[in-house]
C-alpha cells in the first residue's frame, strides 16, 4: 500500500507540473463559431484604408450592401438563440411566414434574461443549428432580427463619453473573466472615442490557454463583420487595457471594452 501510494503521488506531482503554470481554459463550454454563428456578413457603411474611413464607391455592376450597421444586432441575436431556441433537424422546414414568427418569437426574449429550459424553447424545425439556418435561409433573419439604427439611442451609450479610466477597464476584464467562468457569453462594444477608429460590438465566448501568472490574456470573438472564423481580443496586464485585431476596417490596437446585454440599462 505504501508502494502504491507512493507512486500515485510522484504521478500526481508530475502532473500538477505539467499543467501547472497553465490557466484553465474559461468560456461557454459548448460553444462552436462553425455551429453557433451567423454565416451571413455585417456590411460597413463606408470602406475603410488603414483604419480610416471614406465614402464607398460602387464598382461598376456591383450594388451596395445593404446589410449595413447590424453587429449590435447580429451579437445579440446569436445569444438569444442560444437561450431561446431549439433546433429539430428531422422535422420538415416552416414557410418564410412562419419562420419569422419564429424568429421574432426569439429576438423579442431580453437578452439579458436567463436561458429557459429546453422544452419552452421556441423550435426551429428543418436546421441543426444557428449557422445552417442562415446560410439557408439568411434573407429571411435579416429582415426579422431586428433594426440597426436603435443601437445609436441605447441607454448604455453614454459610458463611452466619461469612462476612459484604467480602473474602469479592469473592472470591464474581471467582469469578462467572471461571464466566461459561468459558462457565459460577453457582448462587448468596443471604442475609441474621441478618435472612432472602432465603434463596433464582438461576441466573447472563451479565454485561450495562457500561463498562470502571465501578462497577456486573449480571447476568441465572433465579429459579424467577419464570417469566416474567430477575431481575437487581447488584455494586457500591465497596461490595463484592451486591444482589438487588425483588419480591413481597423487599423488594430487599442480599444475599450464596455460591457452590454447583459441588464437593461446597459
Amino acid at each position: 500500500m505504501i508502494r502504491v501510494r507512493g507512486r500515485a503521488a510522484l504521478w500526481f506531482g508530475c502532473a500538477i507540473l505539467f499543467i501547472g503554470p497553465f490557466s484553465v481554459r474559461a468560456g461557454s463550454p459548448d460553444f462552436k463559431f462553425s455551429r453557433d454563428t451567423l454565416a451571413f456578413e455585417n456590411s460597413t457603411v463606408f470602406e475603410y484604408r488603414e483604419g480610416v474611413a471614406r465614402l464607398r464607391r460602387n464598382e461598376p455592376g456591383k450594388q451596395q450592401p445593404r446589410y449595413t450597421r447590424r453587429c449590435f444586432t447580429m451579437c445579440r441575436t446569436v445569444v438569444q438563440f442560444r437561450k431561446f431556441a431549439r433546433f429539430d433537424p428531422r422535422a420538415k422546414p416552416l414557410n418564410d411566414e412562419e419562420l419569422a414568427r419564429r424568429v421574432r418569437l426569439v429576438t423579442r426574449n431580453a437578452v439579458w434574461r436567463k436561458p429557459v429550459p429546453e422544452a419552452e424553447r421556441t423550435v426551429i424545425p428543418g436546421y441543426t443549428n444557428l449557422r445552417q439556418l442562415s446560410e439557408k435561409r439568411g434573407l429571411m433573419l435579416q429582415k426579422n432580427i431586428g433594426l440597426g439604427w436603435p443601437t445609436y439611442v441605447r441607454i448604455g451609450n453614454y459610458r463611452m463619453f466619461y469612462k476612459h479610466g484604467k480602473a474602469y477597464q479592469e473592472r470591464q476584464h474581471e467582469m469578462l473573466n467572471t461571464a466566461l467562468a459561468n459558462g457565459e457569453l460577453f457582448v462587448a462594444y468596443l471604442s475609441d472615442f474621441p478618435t472612432l477608429h472602432i465603434n463596433h460590438a464582438v461576441l466573447v465566448y472563451n479565454r485561450k490557454p495562457s500561463k498562470a501568472g502571465g501578462n497577456v490574456e486573449r480571447y476568441n470573438c465572433y465579429d459579424p463583420n467577419h464570417a469566416d472564423g474567430p477575431r481575437e481580443l487581447v488584455w494586457f496586464k500591465d497596461k490595463q487595457e484592451f486591444n482589438f485585431e487588425k483588419d480591413q476596417e481597423f487599423v488594430g490596437g487599442y480599444a475599450r471594452v464596455y460591457q452590454v446585454y447583459a441588464h437593461p440599462l446597459q
